[in-house]
């Protein structure tokens, strides 16, 4: 009778899921969805679908991308948190989930740091600084004493408020003390096809979005935002080096779950984003992309998302951006 009744109790564990059972399954043990906060084409789909062919390719499971844009990434951030722990749903989060839209909105109804497990970082976004060629600066300083010249009637655009895009400038116009009319569009496209038909003066724009145009003339890239010239754009200078000493502001594409995530799953998908990232193939095609690998490993993505959190909150603050 003992013998009958713990093999039933055996039984019954084995068909109940409970954590001791399901972390000893291998991972993964089924598809695993990957959620881009963004339309097809943007920085988080892109990368994340190379990504996710090569985890399907090593793990032996599909990696499938799921787009999930809206509110600068908070649907899709709030999917995640409430998603199952075992590694199974992941996403491909940026500084507008993590950290923009909770500087932006006190009552964001996740916490950056509280309700996700940090698993890498992968890439910064640095953007660069354009105009059309009707603007007669080519440098930053030339730019900064237009706008002193015609207080207020210089336009920049952005690919909406709260944006990157928004904030850079926001950022930058406030650093040179210098007044600017804000013209929001639905996306950076949008963004640069105004640049390109003479809407607007100015704007901040991801790299790949105008490298072409630049390359062409038919934009002029006055610097890029971060302390190092982009491998994408060489020839263009940095703010810092032009003489807005210490200026730089990019976007964070990092690989982040649910809380609560097992140690194992955590470290076999560092491994895995590591190597890949590692690929010649996989590194050429960030540099076309206008990114900048990161070190791999949740402590270097645990800080960059506390010191994104303070950067952006500290910008928020300062401009009076807070939606209420």
């Amino acid at each position: 009778m003992r013998w009958t009744s713990a093999v039933f109790s055996l039984a019954l564990a084995m068909a109940l899921p409970g954590p001791a059972f399901a972390q000893s399954e291998p991972f993964p043990n089924r598809a695993v969805r990957v959620i881009a906060p963004a339309g097809p084409g943007g920085n988080p789909d892109v990368l994340g679908r190379l990504l996710a062919a090569k985890f399907a390719e090593t793990l032996g499971k599909p990696f499938v991308v799921e787009n999930v844009p809206g509110a600068g990434g908070v649907v899709a951030a709030n999917m995640v948190a409430k998603a199952p722990q075992d590694g199974h749903v992941l996403m491909l989060a940026d500084s507008g989930a993590l950290a923009i839209n909770p500087a932006l909105n006190p009552n964001t109804s996740y916490h950056p740091q509280k309700d996700f497990t940090a698993i890498t970082a992968i890439a910064t976004l640095p953007t660069a600084f354009v105009v059309p060629p009707t603007v007669t600066a080519n440098t930053p300083a030339e730019f900064i004493a237009l706008a002193e010249k015609e207080p207020g009637k210089l336009t920049y655009g952005s690919a909406g408020p709260g944006s990157i895009h928004h904030l850079t400038m926001a950022a930058f116009a406030d650093r040179a003390g210098i007044e600017m009319l804000h013209v929001p569009y639905r996306g950076g496209s949008a963004m640069v096809n105004a640049l390109l038909g003479g809407e607007i003066h100015a704007g901040w724009s991801g790299i790949p979005n105008v490298l072409s145009l630049i390359e062409s003339g038919k934009l002029k890239a006055l610097c890029v935002s971060i302390l190092e010239r982009s491998k994408t754009l060489p020839n263009v200078p940095t703010c810092d080096e032009l003489g807005v000493k210490g200026f730089d502001i990019a976007t964070m594409l990092g690989l982040l779950g649910p809380v609560g995530m097992p140690a194992a799953v955590v470290a076999t998908l560092q491994a895995e984003t590591g190597k890949a990232l590692r690929e010649p193939k996989m590194a050429e095609r960030m540099v076309q992309l206008g990114v900048v690998m990161q070190e791999n490993g949740t402590a270097h993505y645990r800080k960059f998302i506390a010191d994104d959190m303070a950067r952006y909150a500290a910008i928020v603050q300062k401009l009076g951006l807070q939606i209420k």
